[in-house]
């Protein structure tokens, strides 16, 4: 009996570490639009793209269902959302409600060493943008969030932000395809964290979240009128 639960807990391990793997691969694919919006997500077709099994790919599929990411339409199947106005100007308004909030609280309740850390996650921005790498730059800015968030001692931010930035991290690619180059926009973004980042230095709420606000306005009129 102790040897099939064994069995069956270790199954179980590597069930959950392919559905993480089919989640990243299949977050990577839609942000970068390599899936674009619209786009049908069979079982079969992912099975041979991923090199998954079909179960791990439904766990997956239905975690990116709960992120907005993927809808499912009854008796049609499961679908890459799509990308209109509506749907940009709703993503928008939230970012800035809870990342503006966030940053507000950060700056009253950060300690030292996330105030240490925001500003080292600002650097590797900055650095990525100089070296043409837009792998680092993605991967430090979603460090900045997690960091933001968790030095806002907010529970429900801390939940919300991290499952919000795919949806704003896709927008963000969809505004570099259609300007053809991605270095402008996230210079923009590394001059928003170096503000949020002094600012929390200074224990300035109001300005931490004016600067998330400037900001992501910025990016929500530019979307406008590239969609």
């Amino acid at each position: 009996m102790i040897g099939t639960a064994m069995v069956a807990e270790s199954r179980g391990e590597e069930t959950r570490s392919l559905t993480e793997k089919a989640y990243q691969m299949l977050v990577r694919k839609i942000t970068r639009l390599e899936l674009a919006p619209g786009t049908t997500l069979a079982d079969k077709v992912l099975v041979q793209a991923l090199g998954i099994g079909r179960t791990p790919i439904r766990e997956a599929l239905q975690r990116l269902s709960a992120e907005g990411l993927v809808v499912h339409r009854p008796n049609r199947g499961m679908f890459v959302t799509d990308i209109n106005v509506e749907s940009a100007q709703h993503i928008y308004e939230f970012r800035a409600m809870i990342d503006g909030q966030a940053a507000r609280l950060a700056a009253l309740r950060a300690s030292t060493e996330e105030v240490q850390e925001l500003a080292a996650m600002h650097r590797s921005l900055a650095a990525a943008i100089d070296d043409d790498d837009i792998d680092g730059f993605v991967d430090n800015d979603r460090r900045f969030y997690l960091v933001l968030s968790a030095a806002a001692r907010n529970i429900y931010l801390g939940e919300v932000i991290p499952r919000i930035f795919n949806l704003h991290l896709r927008l963000w690619f969809l505004i570099s395809e259609k300007l053809g180059d991605w270095h402008e926009i996230a210079r923009a973004h590394a001059e928003m964290t170096r503000g949020v980042v002094d600012a929390i230095k200074r224990g300035d709420p109001d300005e931490a979240e004016l600067a998330v606000k400037i900001y992501i306005h910025g990016r929500h009129k530019e979307i406008r009128q590239l969609l």
